[in-house]
């Protein structure tokens, strides 16, 4: 069964419930237009009778999902939001990166990482890694965001205005000779990878390692970490589209675990 666009694509519905399916597209109405909708405007646009939505709109307001109001519009009730407070309690970011990434590491053998920008700083949160060559990052340590993939592709999230908040009076640390040096320098990298989704560090942070990040987001659309791959520059040279396909799709992975409704990953 395949999931496209929130319908269902499937050559037999021998146990398809007709009637959830519907609810559903109920919930996902009145949550696209709270206090909009009433009972006639759901059963037109939805193409379903009268006396039919009727049913499913008490029935839905009975076990507190969605809640009536005064000019018979409906908006999304608190026992919907229980369940979804529940679905995200049980998230674990750090679970599931060992477990998604893990498959990953096995695939392409390359070290994949989680980090989070921390102000001008990435904190590394967790390390999935191939013996060797080894790779010099560890969970709790701290790297300029700017001589990293992954502090890049999340102040990427910032707007110009921002980061020149951000970067006031700061002096750029060259880790390496290939490290940004300056704002402006940054700031031409960022707009590439706002537009393309990915980031990219060349030895910019340890000399003879390629890095390639995407973003992680959650369910409010918020960007909350990242993920990246290195790779030696031998490595780089014969698997960079593999990693970069694989990275983005790791990334789109983990946002979905998190809520995210958007795909901001496509495998290539």
């Amino acid at each position: 069964m395949e999931m496209n666009g929130g319908s269902v694509k499937t050559a037999e519905k021998k146990y398809w419930v007709p009637a959830i399916e519907r609810a559903r597209d109920v919930l996902e109405m009145i949550a696209s237009a709270p206090s909009k909708y009433r009972l006639i405007d759901l059963a037109n646009k939805l193409e379903v009778n009268k006396s039919s939505m009727f049913s499913m709109l008490h029935t839905l307001e009975s076990i507190g999902w969605i809640v009536k109001e005064k000019g018979d519009t409906y908006t999304l009730g608190a026992n919907l939001g229980t369940l979804s407070a529940a679905y995200f309690h049980q998230f674990d970011l750090l679970r599931s990166f060992h477990e998604e990434a893990a498959k990953m590491v096995a695939r392409i053998h390359l070290t994949i990482q989680l980090g989070v920008l921390d102000k001008r700083e990435v904190l590394y949160l967790a390390k999935e890694e191939i013996r060797a060559p080894h790779v010099v990052s560890y969970p709790g340590m701290r790297i300029p965001a700017h001589a990293t993939a992954l502090g890049k592709i999340q102040l990427s999230g910032y707007a110009d205005v921002e980061l020149e908040q951000m970067y006031a009076d700061y002096r750029f640390e060259k880790l390496t000779p290939y490290t940004v040096s300056s704002l402006a320098e940054l700031q031409q990298q960022l707009a590439e990878m706002r537009r393309d989704g990915f980031a990219y560090d060349h030895e910019e942070a340890v000399l003879g390692f390629y890095c390639l990040a995407a973003p992680v987001y959650n369910y409010a659309d918020q960007m909350i970490a990242a993920v990246s791959c290195s790779l030696t520059k031998a490595d780089f040279e014969v698997k960079q589209a593999l990693a970069r396909g694989e990275i983005l799709d790791l990334a789109g992975r983990l946002s979905r675990l998190a809520g995210h409704a958007k795909r901001h990953s496509q495998k290539e």
